[in-house]
């Protein structure tokens, strides 16, 4: 560096000369402009060293990002494009490297720039304004001098030609502004020159502890890189990111602001609201922001293309040499190589910084509208008639849709919005340069892009149709899924489980065919994506070949060849936007119009509806309403509490009487009358996904006193004690882990909790043996709630304890029949008072007080103890394995990666890796010999141009062979798992179902077969594009210049931390969405589902909070997680814009050793590429991380143990009607690890008898009715029908000659004649037959279509009574030889029941009847009584005899039941 000096060392001039005075010195004027910089490093360094600002904090506030200076983003927006200038200004003095004077200063100009930075935002966050004073006169000195200089240039005629002009020009305006701002922040805060300065609090959000979401409240660059999120991300790997360490959303974009905020937007339009505009309204401007920075970025896409052209344009040219201090022209900076090296990388980076800060701000906006659109929808469910849900026109399933796809629809729109309107300018801007560069050739070429658009578009609309179709068949499977295991029990007892099988399996192939469709679509997509720029560059070239009669230029050709990947992705994209407009469009229709309030709704023509009724309700006393199956007993609570739509007459709710006059004909939406609240307990039991305690309480204060008594009326301690946590145990979805008997005693111990004047209870008895029935009647009704003189409403069948009503309403075909007092009736209507009294099977004597078995406790949760038990280990062995999983965390899962890839078959993975290599190998083949044609001066235009169409043709068909290739490969592994999973779920023993909730089984089902099925194919096929595309481009670049080989290792091991850090977090924050989504979809349709209850307490208010709570949980999850993609894509990015500099450096350098300068271009294209594919390779590997749990969690159940179906041998049953029946020392158990709960049971049946079994809860009965068909497991003894021994018997063999009738009526949906005989063997006459012995003839036939009318899902258009019958219906309709009626009739009135009984004895005279009793007078008329206790045969003979021994257990019965 000989000779370098500050003002150069030219001998001829003296340049430290100051004769003509000392501002006409330029030396001397750069010189004074470096005082203000070393000013600012000289006052600020101690202070940011010593720390000083930092202790002097006034406002304890626990984060550090409080911004709160006026003109806070405004200023670092400044002082980066002021380091922007200085970089420029160093660049263009370097140039001369002998005077130091001209890149200096711009060097001091450029720490000094950074350091105010810093200093600012230290000043900022430890509140101390007054420290800012130094920047103002910081500001003020660099505003004076650098005006100077902009003088002296003006004086001397240098220009705005001039680049040095034109850079100390921007300088001036730059320190203008900043000086500007500062006055502004003394102006707004007055700490200095004023004599009181002002007090700012932070805002609210930053005062509470629990707000961890900070994007909203850091500075500009930690905005813009997410480096408020590296703790987050960095700390993930450590432990795992839980609910708690995510804290909640700050309150602009809590759910509740968002939906006042559309609300308001809606409500403010006077003239035909509409939910586009209100959106717009509320959300618009965010939008357009994010539109700002779309459009900010494509401007700066297409510098990389411009760039390349001038770096290889100009590589071989050398500088001018420089006299003196030389004034370059800007023309002349922009055709240095290096120059334009870090241009290029400036470009990149900011164009990444803007792309992803578009993206951020959509994504919030559209998580904010999802928010507002959920309230919207939960407000609207509460206000939902009853009808509209019962008649099937809302479904759970339309609700759930709405919730978990229809808002996310519309998010992802919000999202792609920004994509409409900044494409078409992509598309424009793109076209334009590539005219620049190659004239009309470049047009031809891209008219095959837009020709070709069109085919892409029809492939993106027939993409949509196809995932409907999709969509709509695994709606139907699922549907057929979730009856089967609804209803699994029965459909093994009747060995169905085939013909439901082979229903869910033809469904399954339309939905594969659909799938197929849908796979050959998306590879054909992906195909053209390849494809259309491979045969744009073939045409451009070919065409400029043949027009030109020359070829372009190795600059011309590469930045063309960049400029059409450029354009092929927004027309790629364009078709995808357009089709989500479409879809979120559609999505808006079901938003609105739920608000139908003055619609008709019926409970369609096969229910009771309600006329001519006129009763009122005594207040304080006990009514009870009481009327055979279906007269409309429930219609009539539901029509007091405003769930039926009244067509006329009124329901008057006062504090003393309930008045209801003419509620006519048909009875809708809920209207909101001034009435308290009502404690209601529904005939089908409704629970919350809660704790025992929370079910009882249901947001009412804890009264201990008063929760005891509740407990102890409804007997429910004895079923507490045995639960696992006592009272604090959760219970499952629809109360999944009780019995039908302590979920409704739960029920009735929340209604008769709650602190309300009217207590309605529909039917409570239903699911209740005879002893827990008087208890609850004695202790709950009679006692608890009429001492506290409480208006009781009662529905029930259970006539005997008509003697304690104050009040009676009897009811027939949905009007009163009679209302009064007992005495009334009997005095008014004998007739009536005979019947019931025949009915009861007694005189007129009073229910005995004193019952010999008053002193019982249920033991309903005795058998589940152990059941219990088992899952709790099951738990902690799952606990223990998590606490091995985190060790594990960052690894992928390979095993099951490989265990998906082999369902999917070898040779389809083999085909899938050879196309793959080919493919890339090709189209790296064809860039390479681009590179060659354009440099190679003495090959012919035309040759080598027709001997590339074979080639691209090639890679062409290659593109569409790997596509297809993985999407198939998916299919046959969805294929393959689904049919494996259904096999084995629909073939697993009956206590598979008892341990394995419902909804567990359902979501493998559901969501995992969904990710599956569509999710993981498409995550597989990107993860190995963009891999191989990163791997070839770092190959060609590493091939052109392997210098880049060394600058590789440090990139490779920071990509390995970025991408093992982020993997982890990920994986956290997607479990955590799902884990808050689940709850939300839970509480959406527990609501739906509990409607009547939710208004009857006049609870809405409170689940309204919850959703609120729900929804910004969910929310505060999805932010994060998109937040950490954020943090990803901008240090990914980054990471390729440092690549792409390196390759082009280390190319420049190389450009001297005879490299030609088109390979340079080939290697710098293929950089330009890694930008975009860097990202997608670690967030397709996170989200196959994730998506391959859905495998996992199938494959866990492939290995669940099938009922052995083979039979050792296989004698057959034959078909004749009577049997002998042996049991031998019979001991069953429910699984090998539990306890007996039958032991060495002995009974011997003849053929044709009637025989009832009686017991206690939990004492067997079930138990022994099980073990008839080979569902529990006999470990020793034996049951001997017609000598054989059962177990020795095919299970389809065995079960298909019995028949049973369970206590829980199941339906399915479809028509009356399916659910009678599924197997379609049976001729009309007979089903007729079967309808008329179960009393449902006349009913059915008054349904439009007979036999084949519609039962909707579950039966739920039937009431319970009425499917209960149906059941029957069923049993006969088989004929087979032995009938076992579990408690078939519990819920069926008394009249009904008798005339059942009588039937049954005639229809099966000739047969064996097995009767399992929890009504004991139901048989006194049996061949041989069986009384059970604690899995023993306690007594066995026939009742006559059993009751003369007043002393046993059965005689003890039959007086309780008395």
């Amino acid at each position: 560096m000989a000779g370098l000096s500050f003002c150069g060392n030219n001998v001829t001039k003296n340049a430290y000369s100051v004769d003509t005075g000392m501002l006409n010195n330029g030396c001397f004027v750069d010189a004074l402009n470096l005082v203000p910089h070393v000013f600012l490093l000289f006052i600020t360094f101690p202070i940011l060293f010593i720390g000083w600002g930092s202790q002097s904090s006034k406002v304890q506030i626990h984060h550090n990002t409080w911004l709160h200076f006026p003109g806070h983003n405004l200023r670092w927006i400044l002082t980066f494009t002021l380091l922007f200038v200085h970089v420029c200004e160093i660049a263009e003095g370097i140039m001369d490297t002998n005077h130091l004077h001209l890149f200096m200063p711009a060097f001091m100009g450029f720490i000094a720039a950074t350091t105010s930075v810093v200093y600012y935002h230290n000043i900022e966050t430890s509140n101390f304004p007054k420290l800012l004073l130094a920047l103002f006169i910081y500001w003020v000195l660099a505003f004076i001098t650098k005006s100077i200089k902009l003088w002296k240039f003006a004086e001397y005629g240098v220009g705005v030609l001039h680049l040095r002009f034109c850079i100390t020009a921007l300088l001036v305006v730059l320190y203008g502004l900043l000086m500007a701002v500062e006055i502004n922040v003394i102006r707004v805060r007055r700490y200095v020159f004023f004599a009181n300065p002002q007090k700012v609090k932070p805002p609210e959000d930053l005062q509470d502890l629990g707000v961890r979401f900070l994007q909203p409240f850091v500075n500009l660059l930690s905005k813009a890189t997410y480096w408020w999120m590296n703790p987050l991300i960095i700390g993930a790997h450590k432990r795992p990111i839980e609910l708690k360490k995510i804290g909640k959303l700050p309150i602009a974009m809590r759910a509740l602001t968002n939906y006042l905020k559309l609300k308001d937007a809606y409500e403010d339009q006077r003239k035909a609201p509409s939910i586009w505009r209100s959106m717009y309204r509320a959300f618009g401007r965010p939008i357009l922001l994010s539109s700002t920075f779309r459009y900010l970025a494509d401007l700066l896409g297409f510098a990389g293309p411009l760039c390349i052209y001038g770096i290889v344009e100009h590589l071989n040219k050398k500088p001018v040499p420089y006299f003196e201090v030389y004034f370059m022209s800007s023309n002349e900076l922009l055709q240095n190589t290096s120059v334009l090296a870090v241009l290029l990388f400036l470009a990149l980076v900011l164009q990444r910084t803007f792309l992803q800060a578009s993206y951020y701000v959509t994504i919030e906006t559209g998580i904010n509208l999802r928010g507002a659109l959920l309230a919207m929808i939960y407000n609207k469910i509460l206000r939902l008639s009853t009808s509209n849900m019962s008649m099937g026109e809302m479904t759970l399933g339309q609700i759930n849709n709405l919730v978990a796809i229809e808002t996310n629809q519309l998010m992802w729109f919000l999202f792609l919005c920004p994509n409409l309107w900044a494409m078409p300018v992509q598309i424009v801007m793109g076209v334009i340069l590539l005219y620049y560069l190659l004239g009309t050739s470049a047009l031809i070429g891209a008219s095959v892009i837009v020709l070709l658009a069109p085919v892409q578009y029809l492939i993106a609309t027939k993409l949509a149709d196809t995932q409907k179709s999709t969509l709509d068949q695994s709606t139907e499977r699922l549907k057929k899924t979730t009856e089967i295991l609804k209803g699994i029990k029965l459909l093994k007892l009747y060995a169905w489980e085939n013909i439901f099988c082979d229903s869910v399996e033809d469904t399954r192939g339309k939905e594969l065919t659909s799938l197929r469709t849908f796979a050959l679509y998306t590879s054909m997509s992906i195909f053209m994506n390849a494809a259309i720029p491979i045969a744009a560059v073939l045409v451009t070239f070919v065409s400029h070949a043949l027009i030109n009669k020359s070829k372009p230029s190795s600059s011309e050709a590469f930045a063309a060849l960049a400029l059409f990947h450029i354009l092929v992705t927004p027309l790629f994209l364009l078709s995808t936007v357009v089709r989500f407009a479409v879809k979120a469009m559609v999505s808006l229709i079901p938003l609105y119009p739920v608000q139908v309030n003055g619609g008709f709704f019926t409970w369609g023509s096969n229910l009771s509806t309600l006329s001519d009724i006129n009763i009122c309700i005594p207040t304080g006393q006990l009514t009870m309403i009481v009327g055979q199956v279906g007269c409309g007993k429930s219609s009539l609570l539901l029509a007091m509490l405003g769930e039926m739509q009244t067509l006329s007459g009124k329901v008057y709710w006062s504090k003393l009487v309930l008045n209801i006059h003419q509620i006519c004909e048909r009875t809708s939406g809920p209207k909101d009358w001034n009435r308290y609240s009502v404690g209601y307990a529904t005939q089908k039991s409704w629970l919350l996904n809660a704790t025992v305690e929370d079910n009882i309480t249901f947001g009412s204060p804890f009264n201990k006193q008063r929760y005891k008594t509740v407990i102890d009326a409804c007997s429910l301690q004895p079923d507490v004690d045995l639960l696992p946590f006592g009272d604090q145990t959760e219970i499952g979805e629809r109360g999944i882990n009780l019995s039908g008997g302590q979920r409704q005693r739960i029920c009735v111990a929340r209604a008769l909790y709650q602190n309300t004047n009217i207590v309605f209870l529909d039917d409570p008895f239903s699911a209740l043996d005879i002893h827990l029935s008087d208890h609850l009647m004695q202790e709950g009704i009679l006692k608890f709630l009429q001492d506290d003189k409480r208006t009781v409403v009662l529905v029930t069948h259970k006539l005997q304890y008509l003697i304690h009503a104050d009040w009676i309403i009897a009811m027939k075909d949905g009007s009163v029949l009679r209302e009064g007092t007992l005495k009334d009736i009997q005095t008014h209507d004998v007739e009536l008072y005979e019947h019931w009294k025949t009915l009861m099977n007694r005189q007129d004597q009073e229910l005995e007080k004193e019952d010999p078995e008053k002193s019982f406790y249920s033991r309903e949760a005795k058998n589940q103890v152990d059941d219990d038990e088992e899952e709790e280990e099951e738990e902690e062995e799952e606990d223990d394995n998590m606490s091995t999983t985190t060790s594990r965390r960052s690894k992928i899962p390979w095993r099951v990666c490989w265990q998906y890839l082999s369902s999917g078959g070898f040779l389809m993975v083999f085909l899938m890796v050879f196309s793959k290599l080919l493919k890339h190998s090709v189209m790296v083949a064809i860039d390479y010999w681009l590179a060659e044609w354009t440099a190679n001066g003495d090959v012919p235009v035309n040759g080598t141009a027709n001997g590339d169409v074979p080639v691209n043709g090639t890679a062409n068909a290659l593109c569409l062979i790997t596509s297809l290739t993985v999407e198939f490969l998916g299919l046959s592994a969805a294929t393959n798992l689904h049919h494996n999973l259904l096999n084995k779920i629909i073939h697993a023993p009956i206590r598979f179902f008892d341990v394995t909730p419902l909804g567990q089984i359902l979501n493998r089902f559901s969501a995992d077969t969904n990710i599956i099925d569509q999710h993981i194919p498409p995550t597989l096929e990107s993860l190995t594009r963009s891999t191989l595309l990163c791997l070839s481009a770092i190959g060609v670049i590493a091939f052109v210049t392997p210098s880049f080989l060394i600058a590789l290792i440090p990139l490779a091991v920071s990509f390995y931390f970025i991408q093992k850090y982020f993997r982890v977090a990920s994986k956290d924050l997607q479990d955590l969405d799902d884990s808050t989504q689940l709850p939300l979809l839970c509480h959406f349709s527990e609501t739906a589902e509990g409607l009547t209850t939710i208004r009857a307490f006049r609870h809405e208010s409170r689940f309204k909070q919850k959703m609120l709570e729900l929804t910004d949980t969910n929310n505060t999850a999805y932010l994060f997680l998109s937040a950490a993609n954020r943090w990803l894509e901008v240090r990914t990015d980054y990471l390729g814009a440092v690549i792409v500099l390196t390759a082009a450096v280390a190319s420049i350098w190389s450009s001297g050793k005879s490299l030609p300068s088109s390979m340079v271009g080939l290697g710098l294209t293929y950089a330009l590429t890694v930008t975009n594919y860097l990202n997608w390779v670690v967030r397709n590997l996170a989200d196959l991380e994730v998506q391959m749990a859905a495998v996992k969690k199938v494959n866990s159940f492939l290995s669940t143990e099938s009922e052995n179906y083979e039979a050792l041998r296989a004698p057959l049953l034959t078909k004749r009607p009577l049997f002998t029946i042996k049991i031998q020392d019979l001991c069953v158990r429910y699984d090998p690890l539990l306890k007996p709960v039958l032991k060495h049971v002995n009974a011997y049946i003849n053929p044709g008898q009637k025989v009832g079994i009686c017991g206690r809860t939990g004492s067997g009965k079930s138990s022994l009715s099980l073990a008839f068909f080979n569902m529990v497991d006999v470990f020793e003894g034996r049951i001997i029908i017609d000598g054989i021994d059962i177990c020795k018997l095919p299970l389809q063999t065995l079960r298909s000659r019995l028949s049973i009738i369970l206590q829980d009526p199941v339906l399915f949906s479809g028509s009356i004649r399916f659910n009678l005989d599924p197997e379609r063997t049976c001729t009309d006459d007979r089903l007729w037959e079967a309808l008329e012995i179960a009393q449902l003839k006349n009913m059915v036939k008054a349904l439009s279509g007979g036999l084949d009318a519609v039962v909707t899902e579950g039966g739920e258009n039937f009431s319970v009574g009425q499917r209960q019958l149906f059941c029957l219906a069923r049993a006969f309709v088989r004929k087979s030889s032995i009938l076992i009626m579990d408690e078939a009739t519990a819920s069926i009135d008394m009249a009904t029941e008798n005339v059942l009984q009588k039937v049954v004895m005639t229809a099966f005279a000739d047969r064996t009847v097995v009767t399992i009793a929890h009504r004991v007078h139901t048989i006194l008329e049996a061949d041989l009584v069986i009384v059970m206790k604690r899995g023993n045969i306690l007594e066995m003979d026939k009742p006559e005899t059993l009751l003369e021994n007043e002393d046993g257990m059965f005689a003890s019965f039959v007086r309780a039941d008395m």
